[in-house]
């Protein structure tokens, strides 16, 4: 099973660009950029934090469901 995260999705819904999300994360804009093209896998920590910062789930983030709230 193939699965699309919804990175881009949820930072496209939150009008940031790539570099904010980025500087976040502390992390180069290319290679966020590349999580989010699906060139690179994301490490579980880094959706963490994505999770944390947009307030969902990552079960979200990652596709398993269309809920957005998260589970605490």
């Amino acid at each position: 099973m193939l699965m699309r995260l919804k990175i881009r999705d949820v930072r496209e819904d939150h009008d940031l660009t790539q570099q904010q999300v980025a500087e976040y994360l502390m992390c180069d804009q290319s290679l966020y950029s590349k999580y989010e093209r699906g060139e690179r896998d994301v490490p579980l920590n880094i959706m963490i934090k994505l999770a944390q910062f947009y307030k969902t789930s990552l079960d979200y983030l990652v596709g398993f469901t269309e809920n957005k709230r998260p589970y605490r």
